[in-house]
């Protein structure tokens, strides 16, 4: 009985994992096609603000990355598909249980183990993007040895926070009986938080220097924008994103005294003052709208599922035979949440991405409002979506899938509407 129902889970999980490749398969295919049938021109709506040598490298720059993603993507399936075949994680296991560790011990080598297993076997896919494609487009200006030092370094930043989660997890195991998984959501919860405010002052900047922004009119603009909006600053920091790419961004992040606003120092080389303080009014948009609060709600409230549904899964070997393993394991949960949930998780995509994209458009509406008109947003927009050669002519319905931003004709056409 518990072979067939194993088996019937993995013919269920089959079954999502062919939906899942053939629905990407098609939009990716779709969005190709779209993209080569409006190559021959600039769109109609970008002709005032984009030459035809940008937009045919725009054109080849989506077409690489679009053509590449069917290939990474195939590789990335065939390898799931032998993990299951040759019931690698169930090996993997077997060999570790034969070691009789302490099951945080056990936990803990079989997930840094299998987690660094799966990003050598993606490090070609990296490599090729990162010094193929985006050298060619002159994106690139990250050292092999920088590379290397960022993988390395990141591997032990993430060995170090497993080790921390992991030990919370069991620690609520041990004291908390049959409602274990309550604690570890708690836990899981108050671990995020924390985390949330020591990595733009620790983490971060093991990766990269950030400076406060000098003294000039900038930096009186956006602190006066920031005061304007009663929006509380530890500090403005310019990050010296150009070390590994020539893409921008601006963010902001931490809670309440530790938030800090963070500027690449490619974005401040392409966007004017103006075009800048619209930026960052967008960014504050965010947070006047709540939706850095409601993302955290949302996200709370599906680490509760999960954590209740890893609580009664403990219960339920044939979900754990279906996939290799032996026995239940906490270990065993967590594996197959973080590799294998992906072919049942993406269909719920498209609602977080509409949910991002309303968000969007919110802070554009507030960026405009704050700066007195929408020109100097869509302005920045033009600019970012040309310097990084950005496609615009999206398939609408890839778009819908896979965008967490309104393609940009889309966002453009919003802001003109508040004028």
């Amino acid at each position: 009985m518990i072979v067939n129902t194993a088996n019937i889970i993995l013919v269920i999980w089959t079954g999502f994992f062919i939906l899942d490749f053939m629905a990407k398969w098609l939009l990716d295919i779709l969005n190709i096609n779209t993209i080569l049938k409006n190559k021959n021109a600039v769109p109609e709506n970008f002709t005032d603000s984009i030459d035809e040598g940008t937009y045919r490298r725009s054109v080849n720059y989506s077409l690489r990355k679009a053509h590449f993603g069917l290939f990474s993507g195939l590789q990335h399936r065939l390898i799931m598909v032998l993990i299951l075949v040759f019931h690698a994680v169930g090996i993997l296991d077997a060999i570790l249980a034969k070691w009789a560790l302490p099951a945080y011990w056990h936990g803990l080598l079989f997930l840094i183990i299998a987690s660094w297993v799966l990003g050598l076997l993606g490090l070609p896919a990296s490599l090729y993007a990162k010094f193929v494609i985006e050298e060619e487009f002159g994106f690139n200006t990250s050292s092999f040895r920088t590379y290397v030092k960022d993988a390395v370094l990141g591997m032990i930043v993430g060995t170090v926070l497993l080790m921390a989660l992991l030990g919370g997890l069991y620690a609520a195991m041990a004291i908390s009986g049959g409602y274990w998984w309550l604690t570890a959501w708690g836990f899981v919860s108050a671990f995020q938080f924390v985390l949330t405010i020591l990595y733009p002052m620790i983490i971060a900047p093991l990766f990269n220097k950030f400076e406060a922004l000098p003294e000039g009119e900038l930096k009186d603009r956006l602190d006066a924008l920031a005061e304007r909006c009663r929006f509380a600053v530890k500090g403005i920091f310019v990050m010296d994103g150009s070390r590994r790419s020539r893409h921008s961004n601006a963010y902001f992040t931490g809670f309440g005294q530790f938030r800090r606003i963070v500027i690449f120092d490619t974005l401040i080389e392409s966007l004017s003052i103006d075009e800048l303080e619209a930026v960052l009014a967008h960014e504050i948009g965010h947070w006047k709208h709540g939706h850095i609060r409601k993302q955290l709600i949302i996200g709370t409230a599906l680490n509760l599922i999960l954590f209740a549904l890893a609580g009664w899964a403990l219960n339920w070997p044939p979900l754990f035979q279906a996939f290799g393993f032996a026995v239940p394991s906490l270990h065993g949960f967590l594996a197959l949440t973080v590799f294998f949930s992906m072919p049942i998780v993406s269909f719920f995509s498209p609602v977080a991405n509409s949910l991002s994209r309303k968000h969007e458009y919110q802070a554009d509406g507030f960026a405009s409002e704050q700066t007195g008109s929408p020109n100097a947003m869509m302005q920045a927009l033009l600019t970012l979506s040309r310097d990084n050669l950005s496609n615009l002519t999206p398939h609408p319905a890839y778009s819908f899938w896979h965008y967490s931003h309104p393609a940009l004709s889309e966002r453009l056409k919003a802001l003109r509407q508040q004028n």
